[in-house]
């Protein structure tokens, strides 16, 4: 699956709308091919979704750090 590179070097207006056109093709081959295996267009593009969001969560180190901390005072058994 051919992904394209950014058309110029660092920030510039369009980069945005690129990005999108860039992974355009390889997003609807996942769905198309998920399809065909029995998920609904629906279920995909809702775990697609869901992908990118958790995603984009867990690469901010600042979510990230307060997940592992709450998940850490939730994990901790209580005194007896």
């Amino acid at each position: 699956m051919i992904i394209i590179a950014p058309r110029l070097e660092g920030r510039y207006p369009e980069r945005e709308i690129d990005s999108q056109m860039a992974i355009e093709d390889a997003l609807l081959k996942i769905l198309g091919d998920a399809n065909t295996l029995g998920w609904t267009k629906a279920e995909v593009l809702t775990a697609m979704i869901a992908v990118a969001d958790n995603t984009a969560l867990a690469l901010d180190s600042t979510v990230a750090e307060s997940v592992r901390i709450h998940m850490s005072k939730l994990m901790k058994k209580p005194d007896v």
